[in-house]
């Protein structure tokens, strides 16, 4: 049995589909067998993961981080079977670290390596400020990987730099470096990266109509994307995506037969 590690946190009051992406890999492994770890980042959410920003996230308050939290977990139970994953939230061992651990792990990575980002560069060409405690943020949650023993862990493709900050961590301590594996990032609906903080995004708690209306008016292009990886295997999937790959799809009626299936899985009202 894998020790599967994923890591959320609680920027927003809900879970939008290009969180889903990982998740539905997770569920993957779950009925495969595999041990599901998942990581509330209820301390690193106080950072903010800049991996796909290009500028400083906005910080978070423990009252919001606390409120975001109320819903996190029932609605990743729409995905993965809670009951059988190991659950943590990495306050437990960031509340406790001292100083002199957090400087040991610094010393593990340079600052160039840190500020060669695209992020980090892109601030820096265009005099934007870059603090500090962000330098940290891979470095905690490699961290997570290591109190958590995992064996892969699961990310976004922005993710990769963070993932791979795990697997020196885990080496640093002695521990067997994880394996990673990477998804696709989502697609909003307004072209750019599905994000809570630009607001283009279709949350797994919408109401039916809301969310049938955005899936309907998302761009043709993005059909085949959406049916690959925000949906399982049913009945009609793998005609639909013949059609698209044909070059003669009815977009339409292919996004309404896709709304209808994502609101079936998710169980929409």
């Amino acid at each position: 049995m894998k020790r599967i590690k994923f890591g959320i946190d609680p920027t927003g009051k809900t879970i939008h589909l290009g969180r889903t992406v990982p998740l539905l890999k997770l569920r993957e492994f779950q009925k495969q067998g595999d041990k599901i770890i998942l990581i509330i980042g209820d301390f690193t959410a106080q950072i903010g993961d800049v991996s796909d920003k290009l500028d400083k996230r906005p910080v978070l308050t423990d009252e919001e981080i606390q409120g975001n939290l109320k819903n996190y977990l029932p609605l990743i139970s729409k995905i993965l079977d809670i009951d059988k994953c190991e659950i943590h939230y990495n306050s437990e061992w960031f509340n406790k670290i001292t100083a002199k651990e957090l400087m040991d792990l610094q010393n593990l990575f340079t600052v160039q390596k840190m500020i060669a980002r695209r992020n980090f560069k892109h601030r820096i060409k265009n005099e934007m400020p870059v603090y500090i405690k962000e330098l940290n943020y891979p470095l905690l949650q490699g961290y997570d990987s290591y109190m958590v023993k995992a064996d892969i862990e699961v990310g976004g493709e922005d993710q990769l730099f963070n993932l791979l900050v795990g697997r020196d961590i885990q080496k640093y301590f002695n521990q067997k470096q994880q394996e990673i594996i990477t998804t696709p990032m989502l697609l909003g609906t307004d072209g750019r990266k599905m994000s809570t903080s630009w607001g283009n995004v279709i949350n797994i708690d919408d109401e039916r109509k809301i969310m049938f209306d955005k899936i309907l008016c998302l761009r043709d292009e993005f059909t085949e994307s959406y049916l690959i990886n925000c949906t399982e295997d049913f009945k009609e999937k793998k005609s639909m995506l013949e059609e698209i790959q044909s070059g003669n799809a009815d977009f339409r009626k292919l996004k309404e037969m896709l709304a209808n299936e994502i609101i079936r899985f998710y169980k929409v009202k």
